[in-house]
């Protein structure tokens, strides 16, 4: 327990170093694209004359030096404080924490969707090498990772909304029904089904191969011959000696990819009119909201750290033989 603890402290402690480079690149990133939030704020209220543009620059701060932003941005971020949004008037914080429970309901369903049906496809596949199942998981995977995420949606919305009329096909609940309960539950599982495969698809797939390859690589080590020569069943092999071996990749992977999925939630979320902050990012990014974005970056930053750790500690409960130091 306490190797655990001096783990997590000191992977805590470079979080910190790392989280802070990635605020300052953020920073500079955002502020170098082009366009200019004051000029775009006057516009849309139909008074662009430079005095206008200039008390805009003066009351949120566009008028100071960039390393004078940045210090303000830096020390904002070490006390909780994400900013505040020229655009839509409110601290950045609470538009964030507004849209990020429907952003990890979506990516977290999606995430434990995707890798269990990629672990198990993947099993059957290796286990039936050259086989017609093998054929198929293959060519279903490529297919999934093939196909660009938006089309997967606008094809199931065709499909499943507008011809069949089975699921809906925007949003997050039904508006104005006025649900609660079980039916609220049922009515949120709905407007979640076809968002949900359509992200889990894609991030499916690349478990799916990823898992084949593995168990192609251990399943004739000698420790597998054997469990087989002592009439172990096959299904236990696989389980407690292919698939246990074979998984660690697949975690590294999907560790990885637990805090990005976020970031690929963009399109999908824009698809369906899913109130996330994939969708807020986007609204931002084209209404120049750089506070939005900077503090959506941080979020996003610090579940993939949050997520790196966690994936770490995984491997010790998995392979005995990883030790956490």
């Amino acid at each position: 327990m306490n190797k655990v603890a001096a783990f997590v402290g000191h992977r805590l402690f470079k979080a910190v170093f790392i989280l802070l480079a990635i605020v300052i690149i953020n920073f500079a990133l955002v502020r170098a694209a082009p366009g200019d939030p004051a000029v775009i704020m006057a516009g849309e209220a139909g008074a662009a004359d430079e005095q206008y543009v200039e008390q805009l620059r003066d009351r949120f701060g566009l008028d100071e030096p960039l390393y004078k932003q940045l210090f303000t941005y830096v020390t904002q971020v070490a006390q909780g404080d994400l900013g505040y949004s020229y655009r839509q008037d409110q601290p950045v914080r609470d538009l964030v924490l507004d849209r990020l429970p429907a952003t990890l309901l979506l990516t977290g369903i999606a995430y434990v969707l995707a890798l269990a049906l990629g672990i198990f496809l993947g099993t059957v596949a290796a286990m039936n090498v050259g086989r017609w199942t093998d054929t198929a998981v293959t060519t279903l995977a490529l297919l999934a990772y093939a196909t660009p995420l938006f089309w997967v949606g606008l094809m199931m919305i065709l499909l499943f909304s507008v011809q069949l009329g089975w699921l809906p096909a925007f949003g997050y609940e039904s508006v104005g029904a006025g649900l609660t309960g079980m039916g609220h539950v049922l009515d949120v599982a709905a407007h979640l089904v076809m968002p949900v495969v359509t992200l889990a698809l894609f991030y499916m797939a690349v478990y799916a191969r990823l898992t084949r390859s593995s168990i192609l690589e251990v399943r004739d080590m000698d420790y597998v011959k054997t469990a087989r020569a002592k009439g172990l069943k096959e299904g236990r092999i696989v389980m407690l000696h292919i698939l246990r071996n074979a998984i660690l990749p697949v975690i590294t992977f999907a560790g990885i990819q637990a805090g990005h999925l976020i970031g690929g939630s963009i399109l999908v979320e824009t698809v369906f009119a899913w109130p996330g902050i994939g969708r807020l990012a986007f609204d931002a990014l084209l209404q120049r909201d750089y506070q939005i974005l900077l503090g959506i970056f941080v979020v996003t930053s610090v579940m993939v750290l949050i997520f790196n750790i966690i994936t770490d500690l995984i491997y010790t409960l998995i392979d005995p033989r990883i030790e956490v130091a």
